[in-house]
């Protein structure tokens, strides 16, 4: 007869429920108030279509033109911007586009960096020192000037959605990639030298498998928490190049930094809503995507874990005790111990 299955240490298998069910107090309201922030903002993003009420280059509709600088209320609920474009249909696009950044971006500078890093850690010898020296000389570019020079280089002046999107993907691929190469050679430097890994050598294993099968799986565990980090200073760049003119024309995608710019002006009019709605999309997206990043590298922290172990133990088991030999003991025994756990 097969064995039940364990529903709880299934659910627990979650990344996402794991580190919830991890984490306590303070700690627990930042993790969870980020996550909400992000999947509002993932979702968004996939639901524009469904969710924004208007294109984000519409400018009239059944009724005629939208006008510009309305306020919100009645048919445009945030307003409308000085081009006459519907403040909520931008704001809603806008995550679309950010999202793009963010999933272009970090999934190229994720393979260059890894794979390199694996290299340079497995292997040593020239090819380290030379990787390790281009990987220090690429920290002396600042992210959004080489986004700029990225911007002009491929879409030629021309600020399109494949223009501004992909230069501020590239130039952070590029800043990004040193990143994930120190982590990666790093772990692999280290892993290289354990016992499974010189095992697998003498019963005769490839170097191609105990790179990947055996070196990379143990490696790779810190890159979420590089990954949500690196996530917010894309939208940063992103939106920077918007504000300082290098970003996306409304007629090819929508996108928050170029909004901002656009309503400069309309701020000293006392017109609010053309900047206040864009700026407090940039600052929650980023807000929420750093707290679930600093939380994740919090709960990663051994001895941060330790504490709440012991916090924990202490405050369902009740009543403990040390004996002789540093056993705790406890009402329920070990099974007691293993559910405060």
């Amino acid at each position: 007869m097969a064995a039940p299955i364990d529903r709880r240490r299934l659910i627990d298998r979650i990344p996402v429920v794991h580190q919830v069910r991890q984490s306590v107090g303070v700690q627990r309201f930042m993790l969870v108030a980020g996550l909400v922030l992000t999947a509002i903002f993932v979702l968004a993003a996939i639901l524009a279509p469904v969710l924004a009420p208007y294109g984000y280059s519409q400018l009239r509709d059944s009724n005629g033109s939208f006008g510009a600088q309305q306020p919100p209320g009645g048919e445009h609920l945030l307003g409308t911007t000085s081009g006459g474009y519907d403040v909520l249909a931008r704001v809603i696009w806008g995550s679309q586009t950010a999202l793009l950044v963010i999933v272009v971006a970090v999934a190229l500078s994720i393979v260059a960096g890894v794979a390199l890093g694996l290299v340079s850690g497995y292997f040593g010898g020239w090819i380290d020192r030379i990787l390790v020296v281009v990987a220090d000389a690429i920290y002396a570019f600042p992210t959004l000037l080489l986004a700029i020079v990225m911007a002009i280089v491929i879409s030629g002046g021309q600020s399109s959605l494949f223009g501004g999107v992909f230069a501020a993907a590239i130039s952070l691929t590029v800043v990004y990639i040193p990143q994930y190469f120190r982590v990666i050679r790093a772990e692999t430097v280290r892993i290289k030298g354990e016992a499974f890994v010189e095992s697998a050598r003498v019963i005769g294993a490839s170097t191609s498998r105990v790179m990947f099968r055996h070196v990379l799986r143990n490696a790779t565990r810190t890159l979420p928490l590089i990954f949500t980090l690196n996530s917010s200073e894309a939208i940063l760049t992103l939106a920077g190049l918007g504000f300082l003119g290098f970003g996306i024309e409304p007629s090819s995608a929508a996108e928050w930094g170029y909004d901002l710019n656009k309503s400069i002006s309309d701020v000293t009019s006392g017109i609010w809503w053309t900047s206040l709605f864009p700026g407090l999309a940039i600052v929650f997206v980023v807000l929420g995507i750093t707290l679930v990043g600093e939380s994740l590298n919090d709960l990663a922290d051994p001895r941060l874990r330790g504490r709440r172990s012991v916090a924990a133990a202490s405050g369902l088991v009740g009543e403990t005790s040390v004996v002789p030999g540093g056993v705790l003991s406890a009402p329920g025994g070990i099974d007691g111990l293993e559910r405060a756990r």
